[in-house]
């Protein structure tokens, strides 16, 4: 955070243990998202009822380049928030969502995935149904004759490029689909 974090108590005395809970609660969403600029916490004691306890109201207030993220919990909303330690997770918990959201939809973040992994055909027994692929770093992996997509295992030939996915089997790594590499695939 850019901004230290600003915590409010509001119609009760300051706490120590709950600022505590609160730091941990905002490190951890500075944490899964790096560019917060600031966050104010509000914590309010709202009613002082006999018999069903107080009520309390948290609100987190994140900004963000270019937004600002509330989010609040009520004490209407659910009874549990008599207890203020439910009500400060459920708030951060809630933050949380938004920032994924925002990560999502601002800075699009894109999953990549790594290209699957490629090789050369070294070894084929056809009696046996089985052969090896030589890795780029040169290592054998096993594969069967119903691994084999999208080709025929028997028009297989030593030196066939080919694409796999990687596994551990029984006796070490093996190839649980095998791709024959086209002249129209682009091997990353």
């Amino acid at each position: 955070m850019q901004i230290p974090l600003q915590i409010t108590f509001r119609n009760l005395d300051r706490s120590p243990a709950l600022e505590g809970e609160v730091r941990e609660h905002a490190e951890r969403l500075d944490k899964f998202y790096d560019r917060i600029m600031s966050c104010r916490v509000v914590i309010e004691e709202r009613h002082k009822h006999h018999r069903r306890g107080n009520q309390f109201h948290i609100s987190v207030d994140v900004t963000v380049p270019g937004s600002e993220l509330v989010a609040s919990r009520e004490p209407d909303e659910h009874h549990a928030y008599t207890d203020v330690h439910v009500a400060i997770r459920d708030a951060f918990d809630t933050m949380r969502r938004q920032l994924e959201d925002y990560a999502r939809k601002h800075d699009q973040r894109l999953k990549v995935h790594a290209p699957p992994p490629h090789g050369r055909v070294v070894e084929l027994n056809p009696e046996e149904d089985y052969g090896r692929i030589e890795t780029q770093d040169g290592r054998l992996v096993y594969f069967h004759r119903n691994s084999v997509i999208s080709a025929d295992f028997d028009e297989l030939k030593i030196g066939t490029e080919v694409r796999f996915h990687e596994e551990t089997g029984e006796r070490g790594p093996q190839a649980s689909t095998v791709y024959v590499v086209g002249k129209h695939h682009i091997v990353g």
